[in-house]
């Protein structure tokens, strides 16, 4: 298959634009989407690229109806995305809630911005990070990633298909206005190259008619695809491994919910993926996600000039959240602190994985503009 866009070599291009051309290598031929700034250049290149490939890309009325396309194009066998930014991320959350229901993989991408409300449309931010964990109502989990370069925007998008496929789940890529409007050098890889995971399916039509079951033992049911023939019942109800609605009935509600969180958390040292700097002697630790890593990288080598040992955890999976991973680094760590993009959200989970084990501290910035490594250098050396 030719590609609309070179392969095998490295291009100079935006984050938006890795992404886009991640998703198409990825398998992703159906597109759902409404403009909104900074992730309209994801939109912009899925239209072009798309019909390039067999795939479609489409403007919706609004981000419900965005999110509600892609749902139903995975249902029809389809690899499904959409992207938005923190507004159009609120509109979803219902419909991301009918996905974490339905078991339907789908990647969401949110290019976050300064909220709340239209607040900053063209400067960075963080501040979606609660929302995109625990955005819908009740109980459930799902994916959260988080780049913090533009080859790690390409290469976390292909993840996050692959992830939504093999797990049944919506995927968020949380990306941000710094990343999504940043150009570096990408590395796009050819087809061969690149590891890709499709979803399971009935092995025959008594398999599909169980479209909840947990047939194989590992949380996660073949999906039958609409149009094969199969009679499949698919509703956001509370519902029993049929899919027949079953709403007043405890043991099924709590049945099907256990599963759906058990199917991520049991699985997540498959899911998660950081990567550390110099935190092997270090007594001093910032953790981070995102667009801040990169000013962490260089404070922790300016504090260690200054012969205070720092070190650097950067999460590249926000969720689900390693606690006891945290939990562990506390106990070798004088002091934990946390750079973020808003007013205290990822420090929230850092806080209560640290179990009290050592000191956590919170580096808020809040106003459109990234931590410089003087500021956290600052607070570290008090």
């Amino acid at each position: 298959m030719r590609y609309p866009f070179p392969v095998g070599k490295s291009d100079f291009i935006q984050g938006d634009e890795a992404i886009a051309r991640a998703a198409i290598l990825a398998g992703c031929r159906f597109y759902a989407g409404y403009p909104i700034t900074p992730a309209s250049e994801i939109f912009e290149a899925m239209a072009l690229y798309m019909p390039l490939v067999d795939g479609v890309s489409i403007q919706m009325e609004d981000e419900i109806a965005s999110i509600a396309a892609i749902i139903g194009a995975s249902w029809a066998g389809a690899k499904a995305m959409t992207a938005t930014s923190g507004p159009g991320f609120s509109l979803m959350q219902e419909n991301i809630g009918y996905a974490v229901m339905t078991e339907t993989p789908i990647v969401v991408v949110d290019v976050q911005r300064g909220g709340p409300s239209t607040g900053q449309p063209t400067l960075a931010a963080q501040g979606d990070i609660m929302q995109a964990i625990w955005g819908t109502h009740g109980d459930h989990s799902l994916i959260v990633l988080s780049p913090s370069t533009v080859q790690e925007a390409f290469d976390l998008t292909i993840r996050a298909f692959n992830l939504a496929e093999k797990y049944r789940t919506p995927v968020v890529l949380l990306t941000d206005a710094e990343i999504a409007h940043m150009r570096e050098r990408v590395y796009i890889p050819r087809p061969e190259e690149i590891e890709l995971v499709e979803r399971k399916l009935p092995a025959n039509e008594e398999e599909a008619k169980f479209p909840f079951g947990d047939l194989h033992g590992d949380g996660v049911p073949p999906m039958p695809i609409f149009g094969k023939g199969y009679k499949t019942y698919v509703t956001g109800l509370t519902h029993d491994e049929r899919g027949r609605p079953r709403t007043v009935e405890a043991e099924v509600h709590e049945r099907l919910i256990r599963r759906i969180i058990g199917k991520i958390e049991n699985n997540k040292h498959d899911i998660i993926t950081y990567n550390t700097f110099e935190l092997d002697d270090a007594e001093i630790a910032i953790i981070s996600t995102g667009i801040v890593s990169r000013s962490g990288v260089r404070a922790v080598k300016i504090l260690r000039e200054k012969g205070i040992k720092a070190g650097l955890l950067k999460l590249n999976t926000i969720w689900p959240f390693d606690f006891d991973m945290i939990e562990e680094l506390a106990e070798r760590v004088r002091k934990i602190y946390v750079p973020e993009m808003n007013l205290g959200q990822l420090y929230h989970l850092v806080k209560e994985g640290a179990n009290g084990k050592a000191e956590v501290e919170l580096i808020p910035k809040i106003g459109g503009e990234v931590h410089t490594p003087m500021e956290i250098v600052e607070r570290v050396v008090g």
